[in-house]
């Protein structure tokens, strides 16, 4: 489970004004990028052509993150302070605990996949205050005990809501909308308190579901249930002969283990000899990402056009991942039957 701090849901019940939020609001920006490293090195993992149908799904749920991330920077906006994606700490440590969670309850770091990755971490970051639960082919389970995100932003939504004025102080012309990337239902102008409460719902819901159901508002089946599914091995779909309506009965998610490079966790580059061709890929993916938040920060800095440029270089980053995974990490010459995983921290500036 992913514990918040209750001294940050506290201080949303206090504040009085648009500028009280900012803290927890960036805080929440910082969270919703911190998953997109892990799911995404899982997703690097999987080989070219192999476990294609878990490649997707981690895919989508990338994409997802994004938009959450966008629509993080858009309140932030909304509230008259400045989005600091390119802050000393927006970028987490891993392995470590996400932004907003408490010291070692939850560790993350950045691994290959595997289906024990999906239970032990993934589902934990996602998973809903009360999760439903659903038959599985040959089994059943029970509801486990925990505290979410959900309740964070859950308060965070109430507290927009109760500010005295309903229309958000920033500038307009901020606001990020990206029609060819995620339709107008997704990303919009955060403008109001309810625009605002609207906004998070979205991202509440994508990650958890709703109340009743695991389909998100787009009738896609939110994370934590999409990554349910995946360490399960079948999808989780409608079945009026199940209690809940739904059981994890559908079209199988095949494994296939060969198909995962074994990548180093929590790769260094320090760790790489600086003349190897490892080294080199991950200094390229480095740069690359380093690109990739310079781009998003012009973005929610005035330039909402650049986010075209900054989703080009999201799928640079993609092949530059893709590559560094086939490189072999050799130690004084000799395999070490590891693979260089990717870096995601900002390039050197002077190398």
């Amino acid at each position: 489970m992913l514990r918040i701090d209750r001294a940050a849901v506290e201080e949303l019940t206090r504040a009085q004004q648009p500028a009280d939020l900012v803290p927890r609001v960036q805080d929440a920006v910082r969270l919703e990028f911190a998953t997109i490293p892990p799911y995404l090195t899982a997703m690097l993992s999987l080989k070219p052509g192999r476990n294609r149908d878990i490649w997707w799904a981690v895919h989508d749920v990338v994409v997802d993150e994004m938009l959450h991330l966008l629509i993080g920077c858009n309140l932030l906006n909304a509230l008259g302070a400045r989005p600091a994606l390119d802050a000393a700490d927006f970028v987490p440590d891993y392995p470590g605990p996400l932004p907003l969670g408490i010291g070692e309850d939850l560790v993350v770091g950045l691994e290959p996949f595997s289906l024990g990755l999906m239970e032990s971490v993934f589902m934990r970051i996602e998973e809903p205050e009360n999760p439903l639960t659903f038959r599985q082919a040959g089994g059943a389970g029970a509801p486990p005990e925990f505290a979410t995100i959900g309740e964070f932003y859950r308060t965070l939504s109430d507290a927009l809501l109760a500010l005295p004025r309903p229309v958000l102080p920033g500038d307009v012309r901020r606001q990020v909308v990206a029609p060819a990337w995620f339709g107008p239902d997704r990303l919009f102008p955060i403008t109001t308190t309810k625009d605002a409460a609207r906004a998070i719902g979205l991202i509440v819901e994508e990650g958890e579901g709703t109340p009743d159901s695991p389909v998100d508002p787009d009738g896609d089946i939110a994370h934590y249930y999409r990554f349910a599914a995946i360490a399960k091995g079948r999808r989780l779909v409608r079945d009026p002969s199940a209690p809940a309506g739904f059981s994890y009965s559908g079209a199988p998610y095949p494994f296939d283990a060969d198909g995962v490079w074994p990548l180093t966790p929590n790769q260094r580059a320090a760790d790489l000899d600086p003349e190897s061709e490892a080294w080199r890929r991950v200094h390229q993916f480095r740069v690359t990402f380093t690109r990739l938040l310079d781009g998003l920060q012009r973005c929610v800095d005035g330039d909402p056009g650049h986010l075209d440029a900054a989703m080009g270089v999201m799928f640079e980053l993609k092949l530059a991942g893709q590559m560094l995974a086939t490189m072999p990490v050799l130690a004084g010459g000799v395999p070490t039957g590891r693979h260089a995983g990717p870096v995601f921290a900002r390039a050197p500036v002077n190398l």
